[in-house]
């Protein structure tokens, strides 16, 4: 939470430790990016002013994004217009919320973010997975894959590798197995 007016960062930082979230408030930006820094990819999510004393809340929400890239980050306001809303949201904004806001809407919002932020990570780890995987194949097994996934029967992927129905069995039987697929 990146706020610098106290009484509200202190309100806000209560709201979300009632509903059960941990907390860590600031009241600058830099420190907070400080912070962010020794953080490792996750599902946490950055609740952060526009107007701060030191940084902006759009430079906020560039450090957090290229910090990592499925971290949810709201940025709040007592002063927005349609212009840095948009500009917040093409910048990777979760949300762009207006003060004052209802407790209950912002950790609404928040629980979608986490939400949003958990199904991204999920996804990003698949990929990453399937990536690994194809990193094991070797070429033949890659070549055969390509082949099966086009449809193509044995005889007609063994024609095309100049190969024998027997060896692409064997590959077959391999890029299933490492690819960890059943068909």
């Amino acid at each position: 939470l990146i706020e610098d007016d106290e009484p509200f960062r202190a309100g806000v930082a209560a709201a979300l430790q009632l509903a059960g979230w941990s907390v860590e408030a600031f009241g600058r930006g830099m420190p907070a990016l400080r912070a962010l820094g020794t953080l490792s990819p996750g599902c946490d999510v950055v609740l952060t002013d526009l107007r701060l004393p030191d940084v902006d809340g759009l430079e906020v929400l560039s450090a957090c994004r290229a910090h990592d890239a499925d971290m949810p980050v709201i940025v709040m306001t007592g002063h927005g217009d349609v212009p840095t809303a948009v500009a917040a949201v093409k910048r990777g904004a979760f949300d762009f919320v207006e003060k004052p806001f209802s407790d209950n809407a912002l950790v609404d919002r928040i629980e979608q973010a986490l939400q949003r932020s958990e199904a991204a990570i999920r996804a990003r780890l698949g990929r990453e997975s399937v990536r690994k995987r194809l990193a094991d194949l070797t070429e033949r097994e890659r070549d055969v894959m390509r082949l099966v996934i086009d449809g193509r029967p044995n005889k007609l992927i063994a024609d095309a590798l100049d190969i024998s129905v027997r060896t692409v069995e064997v590959h077959r039987a391999r890029v299933f197995e490492k690819m960890d697929v059943r068909s």
